[in-house]
């Protein structure tokens, strides 16, 4: 794979916060701050597990390719990352569960919340989606039309009908009814020492011919408390909420949108592909022809992100 030379400025900053009473990761490219001197920030959503460290690679390129100009960031999905030892994984007990931050609709609100909290209200937006990530920024677009996006690049997008897909149909039972069984291997896992679980996801991950490897440690670190297990069940509510593609949203926000479909995405059937093509003629929908997989992180983050760059770099001349 190619080499990109390192600077200084490619360094990531991690900080963990509360947001919506739960601990979140946010990792940074970039200003660490923003003031209203930053017109355009990149705001990575996920996908489930929405581990941050997933995207290392494609962050950093990303903001290489645009020159330093335009910070990057990612925010984990609430509880999906190993608090450090001086924080627990909920603050506010109370906020959290009012809000079911750990659930599909509680995302949602807890990428608004970190938004309101973090941002200046004229920063411009890039919003870039990743599975669920995609279906969270249409719920973001539409519960906060005020938002100032200049473009959301939908990446892999689960946005409709998910327990219907070759991988939801093996899945929603998984999910829905027999998660609480894998509680406990999953505890069990979290005991082991990290070398061992490294040594496990290297093992479990060693088909991979071109596997990053920036995704193992974040791997570990799902591995080592509750964040798997918020991670299945925010899965667990995939499955029954994310039903019919929401069009009157992509309708209103059409040329804003990017979708980039898989060839042979078991979550996102090629179907999905031409259904949408067919209601959105106009719309900028790709199809992958370069065999990436679902998971692209695993082994071509760099190769997304210059894509990414092509596709929008005419809408940044800031």
């Amino acid at each position: 794979m190619e080499t990109m030379m390192t600077d200084q400025r490619d360094e990531p900053h991690t900080d963990f916060i509360y947001c919506h009473g739960a601990i979140t990761e946010v990792l940074k490219f970039g200003s660490c701050h923003l003031h209203s001197g930053h017109r355009v920030l990149f705001l990575i959503i996920p996908g489930n597990p929405g581990v941050v460290g997933f995207y290392m690679t494609f962050m950093q390129t990303l903001h290489n390719m645009f020159g330093y100009r335009h910070p990057v960031w990612a925010v984990s999905h609430a509880g999906h990352c190993a608090p450090p030892d001086s924080m627990d994984m909920v603050e506010d007990m109370t906020l959290a569960a009012e809000v079911d931050v750990f659930g599909l609709s509680g995302q949602v609100e807890h990428k608004l919340g970190f938004l309101r909290e973090n941002l200046p209200r004229e920063t411009s937006l890039v919003l870039v989606g990743h599975s669920i990530g995609c279906y969270i920024i249409l719920e973001m677009m539409k519960r906060d039309p005020e938002l100032k996006v200049l473009k959301a690049v939908m990446l892999f997008p689960t946005i409709e009908r998910m327990a219907q897909t070759p991988q939801g149909k093996v899945m929603t039972p998984v999910l829905c009814h027999m998660r609480y069984v894998a509680y406990l291997p999953l505890f069990l896992l979290s005991l082991l020492p990290d070398r061992l679980k490294s040594s496990l996801i290297k093992l479990v991950l060693g088909g991979i011919r071109y596997l990053d490897l920036t995704v193992v440690q974040p791997a570990v670190g799902l591995l080592s408390g509750d964040s798997a297990a918020n991670g299945m069940y925010m899965g667990s509510q995939e499955m029954r909420k994310v039903l019919e593609r929401d069009n009157v949203t992509i309708r209103k926000n059409l040329e804003k949108l990017i979708f980039y479909y898989g060839a042979s995405d078991h979550w996102c059937p090629v179907q999905y592909y031409h259904d949408i093509k067919q209601d959105f003629p106009n719309g900028d929908i790709r199809m992958c022809k370069n065999g990436f997989r679902h998971a692209f992180v695993l082994d071509a983050g760099r190769e997304v992100a210059k894509m990414v760059v092509e596709w929008i770099h005419g809408d940044l001349r800031t």
